[in-house]
């Protein structure tokens, strides 16, 4: 078996380097796009299975790899071509998300998204797929890419999209591969379309003791013409709920729009509300440790969504903590690290069987894999996304096993 590739680093893999639990024979770590579709074509030539890692804060979500005999690690393909006056940038998939704000809040012009994990690197933001409260106002991470670059498992490099907000050249592959878990392909770089940073920002929040009273509090929202950043809802497994609704733009307007919103949620709350001109700490971050799980519901149900999963986890005291954007519908459910599992599993039974609200879990403890839950629940078009895999892998070489229904 010959994996030597120029400008590859390889090496035997060590119990750091696993995958869920899964170890690796081999460590690839290529320096650019030449030395991955090298690697990956030398994989394809042998028949390995492969996996990849950025950063590694998101090895542990999705589901152990069937089998795992190269980890590529993509570190290395670190690097930032910005076009400010196009207000866009293409990104290596190996640098770190940090880098790439401060990059761009030098020039004035971010990337509208709230990163999910600390330390993670753009291919494995993209690869997880999951965005952050203020997907409200400028969409998903997926809708901010515009272009990407991927090293399919035969070693070939195909390219999507481009560089120019308005390029429709060729089919939208990057929607496939972003939240794909690198089953389908190995992300080389990503171009995203960018936004001016905003002048001033203001933070509305407010305490909800329970349903009706965060339902009134959202509905006389939406009822003014305030156009927010983001609103999230945060419901802990005790105690009061918050809903934090973030205002961006000039210093001039905010101060309406903040006293409009803090009105607006007064009719909801038993508090007065606050208004702060920071986010608050940790903003957007989900806990590092312990089991996650996204709900998906309509907008109009998120907060009835929320309820019910505390009383679910309530009455089996497995202490889950809901929180994510009221009015999208995406919210993100934390178990503490060392939650029983069945516990865990008659919480996810129990919003599976009772609402018409999906539960996947994103990221699962060890016992919590061990004790048979199923992760993803009844996936709709598992059949159609079958037929990608088996198109775009037909060897089932990449990543197998990580995603839904086993590919």
């Amino acid at each position: 078996m010959n994996l030597d590739v120029e400008g590859c680093e390889l090496r035997e893999a060590t119990a750091e380097d696993s995958v869920c639990g899964v170890e690796p024979r081999y460590v690839a770590t290529p320096t650019d796009t030449d030395a991955l579709a090298g690697v990956m074509a030398a994989a394809h030539r042998n028949s390995l299975s492969v996996t990849v890692r950025g950063g590694g804060t998101a090895l542990g979500w999705g589901w152990p790899p069937r089998s795992l005999d190269l980890l590529v690690d993509v570190s290395a393909l670190s690097w930032i071509d910005h076009n400010a006056g196009d207000l866009v940038v293409e990104v290596g998939a190996g640098t770190p998300v940090a880098d790439l704000y401060a990059a761009l809040a030098s020039a004035g012009q971010r990337l509208s998204y709230d990163p999910v994990r600390a330390g993670g690197t753009v291919g494995g933001a993209v690869a997880t797929g999951v965005s952050g409260p203020r997907r409200l106002l400028s969409g998903a991470l997926r809708d901010l890419v515009i272009g990407m670059t991927v090293v399919r498992a035969d070693g070939v490099v195909a390219r999507s999209g481009g560089r120019v907000v308005k390029n429709v050249a060729g089919y939208d592959l990057a929607k496939l591969h972003t939240g794909g878990y690198g089953t389908l392909g190995v992300i080389a770089s990503v171009a995203f379309r960018l936004h001016p940073l905003p002048e001033s920002l203001r933070v509305v929040s407010a305490r909800v003791s329970s349903r009706p009273v965060a339902e009134r509090a959202l509905a006389a929202l939406r009822a003014t013409s305030v156009v927010p950043s983001a609103v999230e809802l945060d419901w802990p497994a005790e105690g009061p709920g918050r809903l934090d609704v973030v205002l961006e733009g000039t210093p001039a307007g905010l101060e309406a729009r903040a006293e409009r919103t803090a009105l607006a949620l007064a009719e909801g709350s038993e508090d007065s509300p606050t208004i702060a001109e920071t986010l608050p700490e940790g903003w957007g971050l989900l806990p590092g440790e312990g089991t996650l799980a996204l709900v998906t519901a309509p907008p109009a149900e998120s907060v009835a969504a929320a309820a019910w999963v505390s009383e679910v986890s309530g009455a089996v005291d497995a202490g889950a903590h809901t929180r994510g954007s009221a009015s999208t519908g995406s919210l993100i459910v934390s178990f503490p690290p060392g939650t029983d599992p069945e516990r865990i599993g008659l919480v996810v039974d129990g919003v599976r069987s009772a609402t018409e609200h999906p539960l996947v879990l994103l990221r699962a403890e060890p016992d919590v894999r061990a004790s048979g839950i199923s992760p993803w629940g009844e996936v709709p078009a598992l059949g159609l996304m079958r037929a990608v895999k088996d198109s775009l892998d037909p060897g089932h070489r990449l990543s197998p096993g990580r995603f839904a229904g086993g590919i």
